[in-house]
């Protein structure tokens, strides 16, 4: 038991999934500093005379000077002052990862993705990209042979294959 516990957390999905929490909690502080430091405070600037926070509804009859105010009495109030601003927090944090994510794409080359990569071979005959479970070329037709097969073999092979001779 404690060789599988060590097995799973050596090469099974354990490892794999703490070093995406690391980086997702490093990526998330990157991204909160974006939205604090560099994008809410040109906002801050245009809203300066708005404030959200002391927008809200109290529901009863009494009159409170602030949120906290109201707060500090106990009363039950609709906070939409500060749903505003959750709300738009949440828009420039949403902008700020696709801005991220865009220009992290732009310095990817296309043939770099690690996925395309391990679902796709070359074919032999046409040398296009192919999905690695293929037998048959899409693109040439060929009959794909395995790899133990010299290349003498598998021209003849594929010469065969295509002028139908049996």
């Amino acid at each position: 038991m404690l060789k599988e516990f060590r097995l799973f957390a050596v090469k099974g999905s354990a490892a794999d999934m703490g070093i995406g929490m690391v980086l997702g909690a490093a990526f998330s502080g990157l991204i909160d500093s974006l939205v604090s430091d560099i994008l809410l405070p040109p906002v801050g600037l245009l809203l300066a005379k708005m404030n959200f926070s002391d927008l809200y509804i109290i529901l009863g009859s009494e009159k409170y000077a602030s949120l906290a105010a109201a707060k500090d009495a106990g009363a039950a109030t609709i906070n939409y002052g500060l749903f505003i601003t959750s709300a738009i927090r949440f828009v420039l944090i949403l902008f700020a990862v696709f801005i991220v994510v865009r220009q992290m794409n732009r310095w990817k080359k296309p043939d770099q993705d690690p996925l395309i990569a391990m679902t796709k071979k070359e074919c032999p005959y046409c040398c296009t990209p192919i999905p690695t479970r293929a037998v048959i070329c899409p693109n040439c037709s060929s009959r794909l042979i395995e790899e133990e097969i010299e290349p003498q073999k598998r021209k003849a092979a594929s010469l065969k294959m295509r002028t139908n001779i049996k």
